[in-house]
């Protein structure tokens, strides 16, 4: 799968979550959180295209798109590509450095906990 750039990623999160937009649509979201043109956007959608990150329904006058690359595979992804570049693959220290930023709230310990609890669980029924 191709790497989508910090722009094109901003993209790809306004259509995962539209699952179709035009260029202005797009262009729309993000110019709420950034001020960027709209020749910019289609500039970036249009090379999105060519890379195969998003399609372009062309039948109609106005072109829609939407994403050729699932949300939880292009985040596991960048995640794994992040974890071996900056962590040496190490997932723990990950873990680590993230609780030593940031203080989780109850719900978010809790959130974890049980995460760690699946884990042991599949780990467990692997060794059967």
């Amino acid at each position: 799968m191709i790497k989508p750039t910090e722009s094109e990623l901003e993209i790809l999160h306004v259509l995962w979550e539209a699952e179709s937009a035009t260029v202005r649509e797009v262009n729309d979201r993000l110019s709420q959180k950034r001020e960027i043109g709209y020749t910019t956007t289609l500039k970036l959608m249009q090379i999105m295209f060519e890379k195969g990150l998003v399609r372009r329904d062309e039948s109609g006058r106005t072109h829609f798109y939407s994403p050729a690359v699932p949300r939880e595979a292009t985040q596991s992804q960048l995640l794994q590509n992040f974890v071996d570049n900056t962590f040496q693959g190490r997932a723990a220290d990950l873990v680590l450095q993230a609780l030593g930023n940031h203080r989780p709230d109850a719900g978010e310990l809790d959130e974890i906990k049980a995460l760690i609890a699946q884990i042991e669980q599949q780990q467990q029924q692997n060794k059967l």
